[in-house]
């Protein structure tokens, strides 16, 4: 995959629970058209709830340390 078409965010389902942290799954990622002209969602999962979050990729903690 070249850079034109890297991972540009990845995509969460987010569900509030009541008195305790929020749980976020990812159920996918977003990629840019080679072109530039676009975006491609690709989903591993269908959301239970009718939101989902796109978040810019954050490297792992394991990987920060390094």
């Amino acid at each position: 995959m070249s850079d034109n078409n890297a991972l540009k965010y990845v995509a969460y389902t987010v569900r509030k629970r009541e008195g305790s942290k929020s749980v976020w799954t990812r159920i996918g990622a977003v990629f840019t058209h080679e072109d530039g002209q676009g975006e491609t969602l690709l989903l591993d999962a269908l959301p239970l709830a009718r939101e989902i979050v796109l978040r810019v990729p954050q490297e792992k903690k394991e990987e920060q340390a390094a």
